[in-house]
């Protein structure tokens, strides 16, 4: 079945290319697209399928273009598309492309999609670096969550109302009571005067391509590929690096599978809300990205997988312990690590 579906979602996408290429060909000198680009996807394609690698910076990127493990193309090393480069070669036996995303979740969402329209790809393995929300965990630990949530998508409530009030454009059905709210004033440390109220998380509207175009569906949780999820268990044992340059951890490094993930346009530095997210949603892992991916995954139902490794405490430590800076190095080299040997698994 797995295949079967796999094989219809690909000519979905060479029917969409054929369509996009020949409405491009009239106006080769001023589309996005050039004609001459549209080739060297077809060429590309042939030589398919391929795990596509999408990975947010470059910080993230360079362990893997640097390890010996990834072998350039020979014959195309790169393809420029959209503002976006698209890198192919081998990580053991296995034909890749890879993709930097950039920061944020519409960076994330947009190159996921770029890659999955342009390129026959069978599964996404996204990695990166992340904040912790689990006092059970380290700095360089890395952490393989079930699934994920985008916790960015909110209806601000009005100053008075609570959480029995109906919500704005909530009797339409464009927003719910469902998931839960933050309520700002639980934080305040005077409990008076506090404007901010409450604010509710809310689903994606998602439109997935076996599904009736224009006709929504929702998507708050998102699971990873629970093949790629299964196989993960026999990363557990993998032994990391303890210490960069003069600075170690209190213990070696390790992999972990974990419940939930998070992401958001917010880089999260704040104790209060690290406990928040912890306590509402039991998350690990808080970045800015893999949720993005995953809804991209989801809707257009390509197999995934998000391996992130913990950088800083987001606001969960003193200023001494939670220096990002000082371990973003560490933490993206062993995400790289952990994902090499899962690409090695696959064969």
């Amino acid at each position: 079945m797995r295949m079967e579906s796999m094989k219809k979602r690909r000519i979905l996408v060479l029917l969409a290319l054929a369509a996009m290429a020949g409405s491009l060909s009239e106006r080769a000198s001023g589309g996005s697209i050039r004609k001459k680009a549209w080739r060297t996807v077809r060429r590309v394609n042939e030589e398919g399928p391929y795990l596509g690698l999408v990975v947010p910076n470059s910080f993230e990127l360079n362990p893997l273009l640097q390890s010996s493990n990834f072998v350039n193309s020979p014959r195309l090393p790169f393809l420029d598309l959209a503002g976006r480069r698209f890198r192919f070669g081998t990580v053991g036996k296995e034909k890749v492309i890879v993709v930097m995303t950039g920061l944020s979740m519409l960076n994330a969402g947009l190159s996921t999609q770029l890659l999955l329209t342009l390129f026959d790809v069978k599964g996404v393995v996204h990695f990166g670096i992340a904040g912790n929300a689990n006092s059970d965990l380290q700095i360089g630990d890395v952490t393989i969550p079930r699934r994920w949530a985008h916790t960015g998508l909110w209806n601000w409530q009005r100053y008075g109302d609570g959480p029995n009030d109906e919500l704005a454009l909530e009797a339409t059905g464009d927003y719910t009571r469902r998931i839960g709210y933050l309520n700002f004033s639980d934080y305040d440390a005077i409990k008076e005067g506090n404007l901010l109220n409450s604010v509710w998380y809310q689903p994606e509207e998602i439109f997935p391509v076996d599904g009736i175009p224009e006709v929504r569906q929702h998507a708050f949780w998102v699971s990873v590929n629970m093949n790629y999820y299964a196989l993960s268990r026999n990363l557990e044992g993998l032994k990391l690096p303890q210490c960069i340059n003069s600075t170690c951890l209190r213990r070696r490094a390790k992999v972990l599978r974990v419940e939930n993930g998070c992401s958001a346009n917010a880089f999260v530095d704040n104790a209060g809300y690290r406990q928040f997210l912890r306590n509402k949603f039991d998350v690990t892992p808080i970045d800015m990205e893999s949720a993005a991916v995953a809804l991209v995954c989801r809707q257009v139902r390509v197999p995934f997988i998000a391996f992130r490794a913990l950088s800083d405490l987001a606001g969960g430590g003193s200023s001494e312990s939670n220096e990002a800076a000082v371990f973003s190095s560490l933490a993206a080299q062993n995400a790289v690590d952990v994902v090499i040997e899962f690409i090695n698994l696959l064969h």
